[in-house]
């Protein structure tokens, strides 16, 4: 028994002294970032409430990787899809609405979402896109699309959210929440709850 608690207390202890190394790893662990190459479009995914996906995906278009944001809209706030608000945020930070396409879809999972997404870019006649997500949805938004891209290829790209720093997110209140939600999903769609 002695040697078991003296176990515990050093495993403990480990724990302890290395749990900034392991909180860093555990955000890590939810990011793939494959960068940008040459592709038909662009596919922003919705969520994400800073910006920060909708102006990566047109900062894609503007360097030439693609000719067109395709922005993912499921029903938002007051009746609005969200790439109602989001393609006019893009507009208000320089990008020309042309870049853009609104995805308007009623989806309420990742899962959801790829398949309305899929619908619109075989109807399109996309054979490859850059997938833009914020950086700690990355890793799960990739699965989820290769389960049901069949047949597109794909890169992701990652944004990185101003209120979320995937290096140090135990600092923060967002950021505990974000990983704690992003795992909790995860390991959901890992098991296919």
């Amino acid at each position: 028994m002695r040697r078991f608690l003296l176990g515990c207390a050093v495993f403990l202890a480990l724990l302890f002294l290395f749990r900034e190394p392991l909180l860093r790893e555990a955000g890590h662990a939810l990011v793939r970032n494959d960068g940008p190459e040459k592709a038909d479009a662009v596919v922003v995914l919705a969520g994400g409430s800073g910006g920060d996906r909708i102006l990566k995906g047109a900062e894609l278009v503007r360097q030439g990787y693609a000719p067109i944001v395709l922005m993912s809209g499921p029903a938002s706030v007051y009746g609005l899809n969200e790439c109602q608000l989001a393609i006019p945020f893009a507009v208000q930070h320089g990008y020309p609405e042309s870049y853009f396409a609104c995805v308007a879809n009623h989806a309420t999972s990742t899962r959801d979402e790829a398949q309305a997404v899929v619908a619109e870019l075989k109807r399109r006649g996309v054979k490859k896109f850059l997938l833009v997500t914020s950086d700690y949805h990355t890793g799960r938004a990739a699965r989820t699309y290769s389960a049901e891209a069949q047949g597109l290829q794909f890169r992701v790209v990652a944004s990185r959210p101003p209120e979320f720093d995937i290096d140090n997110w135990w600092k923060t209140r967002d950021g505990i929440k974000g990983v704690y939600i992003e795992w909790s999903k995860t390991l959901a769609y890992l098991f296919d709850f």
